[in-house]
């Protein structure tokens, strides 16, 4: 495993809460053991985020303070601006795929309608990997 990723909100939630395929959690503890990288826009959303047992929210903190973080650059920016007016994506998901592709990372979603069309983006959905 020699690529680096980004791993969006939605598979963080489900790889904490142990939603995932066996196989996709096993994938996603592989990155998390090496460097587990996520965006601003996912630790905004794990921070502001009700789950129904409330000590689900304490385990996404943590699962952000031992990440790297990824902020926005102008390079960021403009990939976004590319994404969002090329393939209409919603500005949290293009900044997500934009920060993915200018650092050359896999992105780690399960969000195929709008990561797939994405051209260019290395995109893996942890619910489809093989077994």
């Amino acid at each position: 495993m020699a690529e680096d990723y980004l791993i969006d909100t939605s598979a963080v939630i489900k790889y904490l809460n142990g939603t995932l395929p066996d196989n996709g959690l096993l994938f996603i503890d592989e990155i998390v053991d090496r460097k587990s990288c996520v965006s601003f826009v996912s630790e905004i959303e794990l921070q502001v985020w009700n789950p129904t047992n409330p000590e689900d929210l304490e385990v996404y903190q943590a699962f952000i303070t031992n990440s790297t973080v990824v902020g926005i650059s102008p390079a960021i920016v403009s990939e976004t601006i590319r994404i969002r007016k090329d393939f209409k994506v919603k500005l949290p998901d293009a900044i997500i795929a934009a920060t993915a592709l200018i650092n050359g990372w896999v992105l780690i979603a399960d969000n195929d309608k709008d990561f797939k069309k994405i051209i260019g983006l290395k995109y893996i959905n942890p619910r489809m990997l093989a077994i």
